[in-house]
């Protein structure tokens, strides 16, 4: 984006668009609030106005993270059929486009939750964000006609956050579809028949 185009942006919008690429890159606790305000463009006064802690502009952070994530995931189940099985299945599509973006860092929720104390507001939005989506998955495997949907949608979110952490330290190509490969094992011996 050229400078004119980002001062046509909403000041908050600049600041968090910063935000989410120097946390994202750097961790939230790698980033000083004067960085993200030099490099937003905007007055101290203004970030505060929209931010009035920096928990709060991680939050926000995690918010548009959460969109992006949770929404590619559900594309992503969408994407393989109207059967939730193939769906449980497909979902891990979204690991594969995840791990090939540039600038690949991992899961930025156990990113923020590794840096964050526990029980802060930015740990327990990374918690709450895990467990809206295991909720999600469990959804989706009792109409899959799984045993125990909660066992299953547990395994299969593991999986996820092992293929989200493997692809930033092994960085292999392969590691999306051995996770998929995986998913369809722990899929096919928890839902039996129609």
């Amino acid at each position: 984006m050229t400078q004119a185009g980002a001062a046509a942006q909403p000041a908050r919008e600049r600041i968090l668009g910063t935000a989410f690429r120097l946390f994202y890159a750097h961790g939230p606790r790698g980033v000083g609030v004067d960085t993200v305000i030099a490099e937003s463009g905007v007055a101290k006064a203004t970030f505060y106005k929209h931010f009035p802690r920096k928990d709060d502009l991680v939050l926000a952070y995690l918010d548009k993270v959460d969109q992006g994530w949770f929404g590619g995931l559900r594309a992503a189940a969408r994407a393989a059929g109207e059967d939730p099985r193939m769906q449980l299945v497909g979902m891990f599509d979204a690991l594969s486009t995840a791990c090939r973006r540039e600038g690949y860092h991992g899961c930025a929720f156990i990113n923020a939750a590794a840096e964050s104390p526990t029980g802060g507001d930015v740990h327990t939005r990374t918690v709450e964000h895990k467990r809206i989506v295991r909720a999600w998955v469990t959804d989706l495997a009792r109409r899959a006609g799984a045993a125990d949907p909660a066992l299953l949608a547990r395994q299969l979110t593991l999986l996820i956050d092992g293929g989200l952490g493997d692809g930033v330290l092994e960085a292999d190509p392969a590691t999306p579809a051995a996770a998929k490969a995986a998913a369809q094992a722990l899929v096919d011996a928890a839902c039996h028949g129609d």
